[in-house]
């Protein structure tokens, strides 16, 4: 392999170890993280019980409340509507996607915006489509926090997002382009025509389709920053967008999947929890 591989669990350690000094130099009430999951999804299950951890590790306090696949619209929408109306709660975080039946916007729109930690709701990508300041999407923070700690040259690089998600896509093409971070950006999708060509010319690289193995060596530019954002389930495990094997061999740096975005998505929705608690006043 010769790209610098771009290590989240590592950097996701950091990130934490500095909010719990953050945390403890303020001395405020307990800040509190609270997530709502509903259903028995076993890798939901697993990634709330993960964030639950690492926000002890923050010297974060955290709630959970967990409701059955069958609750209704109104049970869902009354624990969340409760959580906004609770100072002593900082963060809400709802777990999606939620089971069948259910409509996610009116559940995500009685969160209020200084407590959207996942920067879902539509004040909050309002927001960050107007740049002004605010809350925004774990995941594609975490992008750029890699981005950050490895170096990689983004003022006037060409930017490829594969995948157009409001939850990963979108708001990391508008955030790679924002003022400071100043990449030239392109939104591809399943409808681009010549999709290998369109990476191909992209210094930054990132995959968030769910198509596994979709990027390939011979799409990438040598010495490319690869990020990989798609997960798929198969019967080799999990893999990414990207064919990791082959593409770190063409370039410059890459993340692994798993261990690369996915630990970051939790460290910057503790980052935000933290921002949100001194956007509350703490």
């Amino acid at each position: 392999m010769t790209a610098t591989l771009m290590d989240g669990n590592s950097l996701r350690d950091e990130i934490i170890a500095g909010l719990a000094t953050q945390i403890e130099q303020m001395g405020s009430p307990a800040i509190c993280l609270a997530t709502v999951l509903v259903g028995d999804d076993g890798p939901s299950q697993r990634y709330v019980k993960s964030k639950h951890k690492k926000a002890g590790e923050a010297g974060m306090v955290s709630r959970h409340h967990g409701l059955d696949a069958d609750a209704t619209q109104e049970e869902v929408e009354a624990v969340v509507r409760e959580l906004a109306d609770d100072p002593s709660v900082h963060g809400i975080l709802v777990q999606l996607p939620l089971p069948d039946g259910l409509d996610p916007e009116p559940v995500l729109d009685l969160i209020p915006a200084e407590k959207d930690v996942d920067g879902l709701t539509e004040r909050s990508m309002g927001r960050l489509v107007r740049n002004r300041p605010g809350l925004v999407s774990c995941t594609p923070l975490g992008v750029l926090r890699l981005l950050e700690k490895y170096s990689v040259p983004t003022s006037g690089a060409r930017a490829v997002v594969v995948g157009r998600s409001t939850l990963v896509g979108l708001p990391l093409s508008l955030l790679l382009n924002r003022k400071g971070v100043d990449a030239t950006v392109t939104m591809a999708h399943s409808r681009t025509a010549d999709m290998a060509a369109v990476v191909r010319e992209a210094d930054i690289v990132v995959g968030a389709a769910g198509q596994a193995r979709m990027i390939t060596a011979d799409m990438v530019k040598p010495g490319a920053a690869v990020i990989d954002v798609g997960v798929s389930r198969t019967e080799a495990g999990i893999v990414g967008d990207v064919d990791f094997d082959a593409v770190a061999e063409v370039a410059g740096w890459i993340t692994p999947m798993p261990g690369g975005t996915g630990p970051m998505t939790i460290a910057c929705l503790l980052e935000n929890t933290l921002t949100a608690a001194r956007l509350q006043g703490l």
